[in-house]
This record gives structure tokens, sequence and C-alpha cells, in this order.
């Protein structure tokens, strides 16, 4: 089933996985933003992602295996935030900052399902129903 199992797949897969961490982690920040001396956590993703496909960008023709492998491979990393705190408590999460990301991670999120959607439809429609 390779007309299935394709990159955008994967790619989707791995970036919703992403996405749902995302909002986890953010929402974890908000439910501790009265918290004393919690420090918020950020997680990345893309940097890392974009630095393994990086080495295909030149190559011709690579093995979707190696793609799709190096996609999987992407491992999120979850920070404990730096940053000064403004409160005596030492607290350093921002609640509007954290609230704005949660609804950019969810928009984010309803747009990656509906990509997939999309594309199981067009493959639905090339089988003919």
């Amino acid at each position: 089933m390779s007309w299935i199992d394709n990159n955008n797949i994967t790619l989707s897969q791995k970036s919703l996985d992403y996405l749902w961490e995302k909002q986890r982690i953010i929402s974890e920040n908000i439910a501790n933003h009265d918290t004393p001396g919690y420090k918020a956590k950020n997680i990345s993703f893309e940097e890392e992602l974009t630095s393994n496909l990086e080495k295909f960008k030149n190559r011709t023709n690579p093995k979707k295996s190696e793609i799709q492998e190096a996609i999987m491979g992407t491992k999120m990393k979850v920070d404990v935030s730096q940053e000064e705190s403004n409160r005596l408590d030492g607290n350093n999460v921002n609640l509007d900052v954290e609230q704005v990301e949660l609804s950019r991670a969810q928009l984010q999120y309803q747009y990656q399902v509906f990509q997939i959607t999309d594309q199981f439809s067009r493959i639905k429609s090339a089988i003919g129903r």
C-alpha cells in the first residue's frame, strides 16, 4: 500500500504527534501559571526535522524509505525556559503568550488533520468510490 504510505502522510503523522505534545506542554504551563518557582517549558521539532531533511536536498531520487526514516527519526526536544521572571515568586509563565501559542498549535493541528483527510479523499476519488 505504498500509495497510502507516502512521505506526505508520514510528515503529517509526525507533525500531528508534535502538535499534540506541544498542546500538552502549553496546557501544563498554563495550569502551573500560579505555581511559585515553576519554569515554562518549550518544545522544538522543526529545526531538527529541517536538519534531517537537508541531506536529501541535493540528491537525485532519494529512496522513499530513507526520507521516511529521517522524518520518523526526528525527535521532539522539551526544554525548560531560562527566561528571567518578572514575578517575585520566580514563575516565568507568560499567560498571554501561552494562550496565543495554544491557539496557534490547535489551528495547526486542525490544518494537518484537514491535509490528511483531503489526501485520502483524493485517493478515494481516484479509486472511484
